[in-house]
Order: structure tokens, then C-alpha cells, then sequence
């Protein structure tokens, strides 16, 4: 009978087949962290939960704010963070695009816009846009988390860079 000569190399086969790694979905990848970055958007646009906030930062990752200091790791970004959260009138709010990949599906790089308001020298609400780039790792618990983020204002109208 054939079929006892045909079980070792079936189950061998599938066996193979179940321990290869899944092939990396560039587009579904890319719906699911501009999902969980817009996620990040929302929450630190509330301002009310600075663990939450924070948690979307990887424990070594670097903030890099335009004129000020760079904040390394996880203890400074929360004192970054608590500090801006209590700039009376602050607020945040980004959105990102234009998710880039490496080859193997474990980094990736985001261009974004954003507004920042705080409030101006008469008091009133001033809202200041600018333009963001930030580097994620997909982490081995499966989460995409941020691991370099900077910004910067866009130029004056007009203005030509140097």
C-alpha cells in the first residue's frame, strides 16, 4: 500500500510550511500603524493620560524637538511630556502619512503635519503648524512603537531655505 510511504514526506511538507515565516504585507502593515499612530494622535490631543500617551514610545527612543534639547528614553520623555501638557493652553494633534518600510517589515519611517497651540502674547489660543518624521519598530510584543520623533515649522511663505 502507497499510503504509509506518502505520510513522512506529507507531514514533513506541512510541517515546513508551518514553521515559515509570513510574508510581510507592506499595505496591511501600513493601514495598521497609521491606525495606531492616529490612536497616539488622539490621545495626546486629550492631554489627560500621560501613561497612555507615553506608552507609544519605545523604552530607548529619542524625541527630538526643534530648539530645544534631545529627550532620550522613556523616564525623560514622560518629564518632556508632563512638562508640554502643562504649558497653559497646549495642545498637540498630528497626522501621519506615507509609511516606508525597511525590507525586513521591522522598522518604518512616517512623514506627518501637525499643530501645536499654546497660548499667544494676548492670551488668545495661538495654533502653530509644522511638519514631523517619525521612526517605529515593530516590538517583539507585536506593537508598533515610535522610536525617533521629530519636528520642526514649516518656512515662512515665500521663505527660502538656506
Amino acid at each position: 500500500m502507497q499510503l504509509p510511504r506518502l505520510v513522512v514526506p506529507v507531514a514533513t511538507l506541512l510541517l515546513v510550511a508551518s514553521c515559515s515565516t509570513p510574508r510581510f504585507d507592506s499595505t496591511e502593515e501600513g493601514k495598521r500603524l497609521l491606525k495606531r499612530d492616529a490612536e497616539w494622535a488622539d490621545v495626546a490631543s486629550a492631554g489627560k493620560d500621560i501613561d497612555r500617551i507615553i506608552s507609544y514610545w519605545s523604552d530607548d527612543a529619542v524625541v527630538i524637538p526643534q530648539g530645544q534639547p534631545v529627550v532620550e528614553g522613556k523616564a525623560a520623555i514622560r518629564a518632556f511630556v508632563t512638562a508640554s501638557l502643562q504649558i497653559p493652553g497646549f495642545k498637540i494633534h498630528w497626522r501621519s502619512e506615507k509609511v516606508a518600510f525597511s525590507p525586513d517589515g521591522k522598522l518604518a519611517y512616517m512623514q506627518g503635519t501637525n499643530e501645536t497651540t499654546v497660548l499667544g502674547p494676548n492670551g488668545a489660543p495661538l495654533t502653530l503648524p509644522g511638519r514631523s518624521v517619525t521612526v517605529w519598530r515593530l516590538e517583539p510584543d507585536g506593537q508598533w512603537r515610535c522610536v525617533v520623533d521629530t519636528w520642526n515649522d514649516p518656512p515662512a511663505t515665500g521663505a527660502v531655505p538656506k
